[in-house]
C-alpha cells in the first residue's frame, strides 16, 4: 500500500466551537494529501452556537471533494463518547483525530501518512500553542501555557526531536490499533487520552514523535477559563486513579504533592511551627521568579510579566486542589459508575474489524 491509495480517517469532537472550528477546517482544506482519500468525520456535542451549522456547511459545500463527509450527534456530550461515534465509522486504513481548537500544517496529513507507510502505528508531532501577537495579555496567557513550569513535560509542547514518546496530541493511528484495544472509555471525561495511550503502550505499540507533523493549538484567551481547565484536569486525574492508575507518571501528581505539603506546613504554623511555612515560601519563590524570568525573555511582555508568578501559582494550586478534591470523590465516583459498562469499547473494536471486512470485500 502506497501513498495514492493509504484512506485517511480525518475526526474532530467539537462543542460551542463556532469561533475556532473555520480555521481548523480551512486548513483541512488546504492539506496536500490528496483529499479524495480523506474521509472526514465531524461530531457535534451538542453545541449551543453555529458549531452544527458550520459542519454541516463545510460538508454541503466539499461533499464531492472529499471521500465523504459525515455530521454526527453526540449524545454522550463527553469527548470519549464522541471518539467512540466517530470510530464507529471510520473506513480509513489510518485514523486522524484532532482538537477543534487547532489549525494544521499543509503537510500535517501527508507527514502522517508517510510514517504510516514507513511502518510507525501511532504518530504525533509538535503542537505549538499560538495567539495574537499584537495582544500583550494573550502573550502573557502564551507564555503561561507554554512554560514547563505552567504547563508540563510533554515532548508535543516543546520538543523538536524526532523519537518515541509516552503520548501525544493530534495523534494519527493505524487501524489495526484501534481494532486491537478497542475504543475510548466513556467513564473519563478528561484523561481518556491518558488511559487510551497507556492501554496501547500495553499492547505493544510505540507512539513515534516526529518534528515535520505540526499542528497548533489556540489556547483560552481568558485567564479564568485556564485555570478552570487546569482545576478539571487535575480533578479527573483523581478520578481516573480509579480506573487506570497506572496511565499517570509521578510527574502528574507534583501539583498535588505541592497543595499538600503547604496544607501541612499551614496547619504546623496554626501550631506556632512556623519554619516549614516559611521554607516552602521562599524555596517556592525563588523558582517561581527564576523560572518567570527564564520563560518571559524575548516574549515582550512588558509591566504583565510581573503577574507570571502569581499566575504560575494559581495553576498549580488549581491542579493540586483539582486532584486532591478528585480522590476525595472518588469512592462515591465509583460507587456512581460501577454499574456503566465498557461495552462501548468493545463495540468499538467490532465496528472497525466489520468496516474494515466489507471494504475488503468490495475491492475483491
Amino acid at each position: 500500500m502506497g501513498q495514492e491509495n493509504t484512506v485517511v480517517s480525518f475526526l474532530v469532537i467539537a462543542k460551542n466551537a463556532e469561533s475556532l472550528l473555520p480555521a481548523l477546517l480551512d486548513s483541512l482544506k488546504a492539506q496536500t494529501y490528496p483529499h479524495h482519500l480523506i474521509q472526514c468525520i465531524l461530531v457535534d456535542s451538542a453545541s449551543e452556537d453555529g458549531t452544527r451549522r458550520i459542519m454541516e456547511n463545510f460538508g454541503a459545500s466539499c461533499q464531492d471533494e472529499f471521500a465523504g463527509i459525515l455530521v454526527l450527534d453526540n449524545p454522550g456530550m463527553i469527548l470519549p463518547c464522541g471518539w467512540n461515534v466517530a470510530l464507529r465509522q471510520a473506513k480509513g486504513d489510518l485514523i486522524v483525530r484532532v482538537d477543534a481548537h487547532c489549525t494544521l500544517d499543509p503537510d500535517f496529513i501527508a507527514n502522517d501518512v508517510a510514517g504510516f507507510e514507513r511502518g510507525e502505528k501511532i504518530i504525533g508531532g509538535p503542537r505549538k500553542s499560538v495567539v495574537n501577537e499584537e495582544d500583550p495579555w494573550q502573550r502573557t496567557l502564551l507564555t503561561a501555557e507554554e512554560s514547563l513550569f505552567g504547563s508540563g513535560i510533554a515532548a508535543y509542547r516543546h520538543s523538536e526531536e524526532t523519537k518515541y514518546v509516552s503520548t501525544l496530541a493530534h495523534g494519527a493511528y493505524a487501524r489495526e490499533v484501534f481494532e486491537t484495544v478497542g475504543g475510548y472509555d466513556e467513564r473519563l471525561a478528561r484523561t481518556e487520552d491518558n488511559e487510551m495511550h497507556y492501554r496501547m503502550r500495553k499492547a505493544g505499540y510505540r507512539l513515534f514523535f516526529d518534528s515535520k507533523v505540526r499542528s497548533y493549538h489556540h489556547p483560552r484567551n481568558r485567564f479564568s477559563k485556564m485555570l478552570k481547565q487546569k482545576y478539571q484536569n487535575g480533578n479527573w486525574i483523581g478520578l481516573t486513579l480509579g480506573v487506570s492508575p497506572n496511565c499517570f507518571s509521578l510527574y502528574h501528581f507534583m501539583p498535588l504533592c505541592f497543595v499538600l505539603a503547604v496544607l501541612a506546613a499551614l496547619i504546623l504554623a496554626i501550631c506556632g511551627i512556623w519554619q516549614p511555612l516559611a521554607g516552602l515560601g521562599v524555596l517556592y519563590g525563588v523558582m517561581d521568579v527564576i523560572l518567570t524570568i527564564l520563560s518571559s525573555r524575548g516574549k515582550k511582555l512588558g509591566a504583565r510579566a510581573l503577574l507570571l508568578p502569581f499566575m504560575f501559582f494559581l495553576l498549580h494550586a488549581g491542579y493540586g486542589v483539582g486532584t486532591l478534591f478528585g480522590i476525595i470523590k472518588l469512592p462515591f465516583w465509583r460507587l456512581r459508575k460501577e454499574n456503566r459498562s465498557c461495552t462501548a469499547m468493545e463495540e468499538v473494536r467490532r465496528c472497525l474489524i466489520d468496516n474494515r471486512r466489507r471494504k475488503e470485500e468490495a475491492s475483491s
